[in-house]
């Protein structure tokens, strides 16, 4: 549904506003490098190039711009966040 959406809503453009970055271009960025960072983690492609190749560029054209370099946190900052919070909950899960 997203790959229709942006094919739709970008008309041939870049973004999903079309050729600049737009508001739902933000939102749904600045969820890219959770999905990064759980595929890292889980090992399962979620953006996947063979299913979404629109979706994959746009992730590709994101991540590039300077905005998205300036503010969004590293794949590895959230791996690392991602992966004591794991450590954390199995130790409470253990204890009870």
């Amino acid at each position: 549904m997203l790959e229709g959406a942006f094919k739709k809503c970008s008309a041939g453009n870049g973004f999903f506003g079309g050729d600049s970055i737009g508001y739902l271009d933000v939102i749904l960025g600045s969820y890219l490098t959770w999905i990064k960072a759980a595929e890292k983690i889980s090992w399962i492609k979620l953006l996947d190039e063979t299913k979404m190749p629109l979706q994959v560029e746009w992730e590709k054209r994101f991540l590039t711009a300077d905005c998205a370099k300036k503010s969004l946190p590293s794949v590895e900052q959230l791996e690392k966040f991602a992966r004591g919070l794991q450590v954390t909950i199995w130790k409470v899960v253990s204890a009870n």
